[in-house]
């Protein structure tokens, strides 16, 4: 027994043993893939009908520097991969975006960068003070629903806008006036091709496992049904491809266009006339976003879809404030953590912090071989197919609300959503859902001895004297 042990010798680098190593370094177990590569690569682009049409616009009116976005939203979606360990998305300042691009005067790249740093700012105090962790456990979870439902239903009527009318994303207004073209390389019938496909692929989002109280007969069913088969396409990455792919076609001088290399990247003078300017028109409206959608939103939805891995506000709030204080300086786009993002990301398959990390190897790639350029290439994508995404990650969001089990809660929600819907402003709808939910508690209170109002003890329930004679 000996002589045949001593005929086996032990090999010098174990199989397992880089991945032991591994495994032992921090990020690694962060950016480990949880799902099949094609599933994370599909993930990845999730969030980009967001993405694109803001940068694309915010490029075109404000003159932004497309490769220094592209570059430091890289890096973003690298480190914020690695740190959470969830498809954590990296997205625009929407109200800010918004502000620059529809009102008169725009605002100035130095002013973007203002607004940004002035919210990055708050944020980073909120974090750092404890006072963000304070807001995210005692504001109402109804409340917090309600503006997600909003938050994912304006981005399904943006959509819905997109597939349906022609889009000037240079005055952010929808050209109600002028339908989309059934027909064409960006027509109505292209982008309910695409819908149709991703419906086919991955059906309402939900994940095809093996459960235990099946039985080994269906398990093997299971295994061998067509659905798995579907899952492990890549779905939303085969339309952006295709997306990308009819850039060229619809203009070919495209190619004569790109000039390669990044941009020179350099410090942002800003004025104190900009810090005002920004800080007024920009800030103001984007701190209440950033609060409730960028960071309180975004840990309700993280607890919901990923339950293993805590995300706390307090990290959600400083990651936010840190990556615009560096980026903002060098001109690039201001940027916050989106439930929005999250949802499409993980409606497409993202499961991991590899998810968006591959996506931020991706703009780093694109940030420094095309530069300023690829926004040539992205004034030519399909509007339709971003509507498309945007669509399935609006929906993935309001769902998220489907877990108001009461009346009472439904209802606070409801309010909350109509409101932020109806005043375009989510803050305004979160006031209004803070009053509401204190009105209905207050209703309940013990005023007058009683268990509610009207309940006189002069006068015992009579279900109450016949169950305890």
């Amino acid at each position: 027994m000996a002589e045949q042990t001593s005929d086996h010798t032990t090999p010098l680098l174990r199989r397992n043993w880089w991945r032991n190593h591994l495994s032992s370094i921090p990020f690694t177990t962060s950016l480990r893939l949880k799902t099949s590569l094609l599933s994370e690569l599909g993930g990845s682009v999730g969030d980009l009908g967001t993405y694109i049409p803001i940068v694309l616009a915010l490029t075109l009116v404000s003159n932004l520097d497309l490769s220094t976005t592209l570059i430091f939203t890289a890096f973003y979606n690298i480190i914020t991969g690695a740190i959470f360990g969830i498809p954590m998305p990296v997205q625009p300042m929407k109200s800010i975006a918004s502000v620059a691009v529809s009102e008169i005067p725009h605002l100035t790249v130095p002013q973007i960068a203002a607004a940004g740093i002035s919210t990055a700012g708050t944020l980073l105090f909120l974090g750092a003070t404890g006072l963000m962790s304070f807001f995210y456990r005692f504001i109402p979870l109804p409340v917090v629903r309600g503006v997600q439902l909003s938050q994912g239903l304006a981005f399904a009527f943006s959509a819905i806008k997109y597939i349906r009318y022609n889009q000037d994303f240079t005055s952010t207004k929808a050209s109600t006036t002028t339908p989309r073209p059934w027909l064409g390389l960006d027509g109505v019938i292209l982008a309910l091709t695409c819908v149709s496909f991703l419906i086919l692929v991955t059906g309402s989002g939900e994940v095809v496992d093996d459960d235990e109280d099946i039985t080994e007969s269906d398990r093997r069913r299971v295994r061998r049904n067509r659905l798995r088969t579907l899952s492990a396409i890549p779905a939303s990455l085969v339309v952006f491809l295709l997306g990308l792919i009819l850039c060229f076609v619809r203009d070919p001088s495209i190619i004569r266009d790109i000039k390669f290399g990044p941009s020179k990247i350099h410090v942002l003078k800003i004025t104190w006339e900009d810090w005002k300017t920004g800080f007024l028109r920009g800030a103001i409206p984007q701190i209440p976003l950033s609060v409730l959608n960028s960071v309180i939103a975004v840990c309700k939805l993280s607890a919901d879809l990923f339950p293993e891995k805590e995300v706390s506000a307090t990290r959600v709030s400083v990651s936010v404030g840190l990556m615009n204080l560096v980026g903002c300086w060098f001109g690039a786009m201001p940027c916050c953590h989106g439930a929005g993002g999250l949802a499409g990301q993980y409606r497409f398959g993202g499961r991991s912090g590899a998810s968006v990390a591959f996506l931020g190897l991706g703009k780093l790639v694109l940030g420094l071989v095309f530069g300023s350029s690829f926004v040539r290439i992205l004034s030519q994508f399909p509007i339709g197919i971003l509507g498309v995404l945007l669509l399935f990650a609006g929906i993935e969001l309001a769902m998220a609300s489907r877990d108001m089990n009461s009346k009472e809660e439904s209802f606070v929600m409801l309010v909350c959503a109509a409101v932020s819907l109806t005043g375009s402003s989510a803050a305004l709808g979160f006031g209004c859902g803070i009053v509401l939910f204190l009105l209905l508690k207050l209703r309940q209170l013990d005023c007058f001895g009683s268990g509610r109002f009207g309940r006189s003890n002069s006068r015992p329930n009579v279900d109450e004297t016949s169950l305890n004679p």
